[in-house]
């Protein structure tokens, strides 16, 4: 069990710092938002200090994420870093109504990020979302709506679509759930 929680703490601090990274804050940034040291902020990226369920609570917050998805649910201490097992996927992204994200990517510390996304019928994200980012995504299942710069694009299974930093909103005006996988670069959630 030791073990267990000193590989969860690993995860968070590499984690904290890349949602940081991603959100363009400094560590004075951050640390001034949570009314926290700098130093305090940089032993909890490194893995030196723990964060309290309170400072969980209150890092998802400035980072804009769920607390849950800050906590990783290994299989094994083995499987850390390499395998994510299906009821273990970390939930993560907005909380537009309608739409569920789960990490599929074992931790943020690579250089994209890998997200399983479930619409439901009648999801749909009106305001134009505009990431520096480069994004790919898959139709696994159902159909989707996606406007890219204005162009709407109606897409189905085996279907797949890139975004460049470009605006888009999406929709499922479908009586189906669609399923799609995203790769992320950088790293968002």
């Amino acid at each position: 069990m030791l073990h267990d929680l000193q590989t969860e703490a690993r995860t968070l601090g590499a984690d904290v710092r890349a949602l940081r990274k991603a959100r363009a804050l400094t560590l004075q940034d951050l640390a001034d938002t949570l009314g926290r040291s700098v130093g305090w902020l940089s032993q909890v990226e490194r893995d030196i200090s723990e964060a309290s369920p309170d400072d969980l609570r209150d890092l998802a917050r400035a980072l804009d994420v769920s607390v849950s998805s800050l906590i990783q649910r290994d299989a094994t201490p083995r499987e850390h870093g390499r395998i994510v097992r299906a009821g273990a996927r970390r939930p993560i992204g907005s909380r537009t109504p309608g739409l569920v994200e789960g990490l599929l990517s074992p931790d943020l510390t690579d250089d994209f990020e890998v997200i399983h996304s479930r619409f439901a019928s009648g999801a749909t994200l009106d305001v134009a979302l505009t990431r520096p980012t480069q994004e790919i995504g898959y139709i696994v299942a159902g159909r989707f709506n996606l406007w890219i710069g204005g162009d709407l694009f109606q897409l189905g299974q085996g279907d797949s679509f890139r975004l460049r930093g470009e605006p888009f909103c999406w929709a499922n005006p479908y009586p189906e759930t669609c399923e799609i996988i995203w790769v992320i670069s950088p790293p968002v959630y």
